[in-house]
């Protein structure tokens, strides 16, 4: 006879608490519109996809920016994102075509669609949002294709084209929440080890004297944007992130790619947030309090004696606050 099946036990006083904040926080995403998550004051940059690519570096550079919309001149359209990934689609050129490096000078952004058909990765889904829709639907959206940011795209009432509003990210979208939510978020009051947020196996890791094309391609293999850079005890020393690639091969300098990661962190501008840390015992609504004070990239979960045990990103914590206890991810 089969093993008959325990009953589930029943909900806590402190699960319901968590689940009544969780839904509280899902209906205010519902009633509030991208637009909302906003400043009163910001700056957009866009980037013409005729540019050269290198020159597209040291606008991201001088503009303490990491990443762009992209615009097609020809057609008036919105033409993508450019981010961090498209940089490490470069490199991985760099390193499968040397004999095409003279080339590589000339790619302009227009390029990086043949960039990824000639390394073979399937191209990031172009995804965006009207600024007037529910911030429920930019969030989901952005968990639906893991991306970390998405434009938001109107359409001008006299032309007819499309026009890029702004960008939002991942970190916005949580400040937002953790700004215009406390009242919710200080109910999220179980540890992040007990709610099973983040990566807690099969890190990936590297030290000081890595070479930064090593690890990129630890990036590539293992689908992350992030490498912990730790001690030979596995404590945590910084963290090596896919936007720290850009300032590495500012001006198409690819053969510095073999320098180590130690050097390149030093290429960090002034006012980089450095990294962040909390302990498996931590509470998210902790974690939401930290993210309203500051500029929160990921967390890493470390012990008492500053050891790796886990990372958690911004997609982990979005995901959990919109899909946990959800019985149908498409209501």
């Amino acid at each position: 006879m089969p093993t008959p099946t325990p009953p589930a036990k029943p909900p806590s006083p402190l699960d319901k608490e968590q689940m009544h904040g969780l839904r509280s926080i899902r209906e205010f995403l519902k009633v509030r519109t991208s637009y909302d998550v906003l400043p009163l004051s910001f700056r957009l940059i866009v980037l013409d996809t005729d540019l050269l690519i290198k020159k597209s570096l040291n606008i991201l550079i001088q503009n303490s920016i990491v990443s762009a919309p992209l615009w097609d001149s020809h057609t008036s359209t919105f033409a993508g994102l450019l981010t961090a990934t498209d940089y490490i689609n470069v490199i991985q050129y760099y390193c499968q075509f040397p004999d095409e490096m003279s080339k590589l000078e000339h790619f302009r952004l227009s390029s990086l669609r043949d960039i990824e058909k000639a390394i073979g990765v399937s191209p990031l889904e172009t995804v965006s949002v009207h600024p007037m829709r529910p911030l429920y639907e930019a969030l989901r959206r952005m968990l639906k294709t893991k991306a970390r940011r998405i434009p938001l795209i109107d359409v001008d009432d006299e032309t007819g084209r499309e026009m890029v509003v702004s960008v939002i990210t991942q970190y916005r979208i949580l400040k937002f929440i953790a700004v215009n939510n406390e009242h919710n978020t200080v109910l999220l009051k179980k540890p992040v080890k007990d709610v099973g947020l983040g990566t807690w196996s099969n890190l990936v890791t590297a030290n000081m004297g890595t070479s930064v094309l090593q690890v990129v391609n630890r990036m590539v293999k293992s689908d992350i944007s992030c490498v912990p850079i730790i001690d030979k005890h596995g404590r945590v020393l910084n963290v090596f992130e896919a936007v720290d690639i850009i300032p590495c091969i500012r001006g198409g300098a690819y053969d510095e790619l073999s320098a180590s990661v130690g050097d390149a962190l030093c290429k960090r501008p002034d006012d980089s947030p450095g990294i962040y840390t909390c302990s498996p015992d931590d509470r998210l609504d902790s974690i939401f309090d930290t993210v309203r004070k500051s500029r929160v990239h990921r967390l890493i979960v470390v012990d008492d004696d500053n050891r790796l045990r886990g990372i958690i990103s911004l997609s982990d914590i979005l995901k959990y606050v919109l899909l946990y206890g959800e019985e149908d991810d498409n209501n």
